[in-house]
């Protein structure tokens, strides 16, 4: 970027808010996602809504590309700067702005990390549900980004469910307030909903209202371990047969149990083909009364044997060591590509399956772990990106996972989003059509293309596989 347009930024956040060294704009030319790497212009940190707003206006009239980025974990290139620009951080929009107890609400910069919201309402006997696996250190203005899912996914639902009001810089530099701490509110189009989930493709949210619940006042924890995938996916659809919606019905696979084991000891059976991860909460009786009902599905669908958690903390561990599962396997191999592939519930068993077909068909390792409860499975393909043949291979399977998980009812991603890696892969779910009216609301919002361009709409779409079968 030319140093005299550089100057109008330094004005804006001073001199310390701005990164241009080679090897600071490095450390931003990359997110969680493997093989995407470009390095922005400049990184700049502002402090409030009005700099981002005067930083937008420049943007604007120069047509340099925005990214805005909490920490980086973004799993689908989201957060690369693959067209040069402006990384925008939200280190120093950090702060919890409010907790209204009486509409049981919480607004919050962007830049509060998941984990410590989460933490400041528990010690008001308040919740906030979601919880994606990067809690510890991802951003709530990425979440609402990314529209982010978790464990709790199933019986609370996921980021989109718990918006609120958001204060978002247009990419004309306009600043516009959606919502509000209502129960209601159908004025007009649902903007506020298509915000969620935009992947920084539309503005820059500032400021987010999320709604709050009460601390549920007890929950417990089991496991059930599986010699077939089959008897683990009969169950997760039997326990929703019983009228069960369990907080959490986490799945792993053979290897993903392994790898956990490896990594934190904890004492799972490395000769089971399955593991669930089961959780309820609410009044202690009903809880009681849910666990011991899956405990006793779960055996008699096959389950070799069950585990119920005698403590918080026993439970804590494994539901850390479920959490832990992407940094288990990541310690295997140099390269680790977590996909994101979600079915109906009842079409698990198969999904699960036709991934071990896949994974031997190309002749790549591909473990997965995931949501069972909501049907999103998390393939995870252990590779090197120095291998270019075997790179080959990989992208191979993977097409051909999102084509299964289509044609079982099934989409290409269920909370990683689509970013840059999926964009040629999104036509396959939406159609021409739909991938029409996307770009049509893009360019009436962002007819400059400034915003974190090069994500959602691909170059290019990728030709349907044609899947012959016996």
């Amino acid at each position: 970027m030319d140093a005299n347009l550089a100057k109008p930024f330094t004005s804006i956040v001073g001199e310390s808010n701005i990164k241009n060294s080679q090897a600071q704009l490095l450390a931003y030319s990359y997110d969680a996602t493997a093989n995407f790497q470009a390095k922005p212009d400049m990184v700049l940190s502002p402090k409030s809504t009005e700099e981002i707003r005067d930083i937008v206006k420049i943007c604007s009239k120069e047509r340099i590309p925005i990214i805005s980025r909490g920490s980086g974990t973004n799993l689908a290139a989201g957060t690369v700067p693959t067209q040069g620009g402006i990384v925008l951080l939200f280190n120093n929009m950090n702060k919890i702005l409010e907790l209204d107890e009486e509409n049981l609400t919480i607004t919050v910069q962007p830049g509060v990390i998941t984990q410590d919201l989460s933490n400041f309402v528990e010690k008001h006997n308040l919740f906030y549900p979601p919880d994606p696996s990067s809690m510890k250190i991802s951003t709530i203005g990425g979440n609402v980004s990314e529209n982010s899912g978790g464990l709790r996914g199933l019986k609370y639902g996921v980021t989109k469910d718990y918006v609120k009001a958001l204060t978002v810089v247009l990419p004309n530099g306009e600043v516009l307030k959606l919502g509000g701490k209502l129960a209601k509110d159908v004025a007009g189009y649902d903007l506020l909903s298509l915000l969620v989930g935009s992947e920084g493709t539309l503005g820059i949210i500032t400021e987010i209202t999320l709604k709050l619940i009460p601390l549920p006042i007890s929950k417990k924890t089991g496991i059930a371990y599986f010699n077939s995938l089959e008897d683990a996916a009969r169950t997760v659809s039997s326990i929703i047969a019983h009228k069960i919606i369990p907080v959490t019905l986490e799945f792993m696979d053979k290897g993903t149990i392994g790898a956990v084991e490896d990594f934190m000891k904890i004492g799972l059976p490395r000769d089971a083909e399955a593991m669930l991860l089961m959780e309820q909460d609410g009044n202690a009786e009903q809880v009681e009364r849910d666990i011991q009902t899956m405990i006793a599905i779960a055996e008699k669908e096959g389950a070799t044997s069950t585990v119920m958690a005698s403590s918080d903390e026993e439970a804590e561990v494994l539901k850390t060591g479920r959490r832990a599962a992407l940094s288990a396997l990541a310690r295997k191999r140099p390269t680790t590509i977590l996909e994101d592939a979600t079915v109906p519930r009842s079409e698990i068993s198969k999904m699960v399956r036709a991934i071990q077909e896949i994974a031997e068909k190309y002749n790549v390792q591909i473990t997965t772990f995931g949501h069972a409860g909501d049907g999103n499975l998390h393939p995870t393909c252990l590779t090197d990106v120095r291998d270019k043949e075997e790179m080959e291979r990989v992208e191979q399977a993977l097409a051909e996972i999102f084509h299964v998980a289509i044609e079982l009812g099934g989409t290409i991603t269920g909370e990683h989003g689509v970013g840059e890696m999926k964009a040629p892969y999104l036509e396959w779910k939406l159609g021409e059509s739909g991938i029409d009216l996307m770009k049509a609301i893009k360019n009436s919002i962002d007819p400059l293309n400034i915003m974190n361009p090069g994500k959602l709409f691909a170059k290019e779409t990728k030709m349907r596989l044609v899947i012959h079968n016996g």
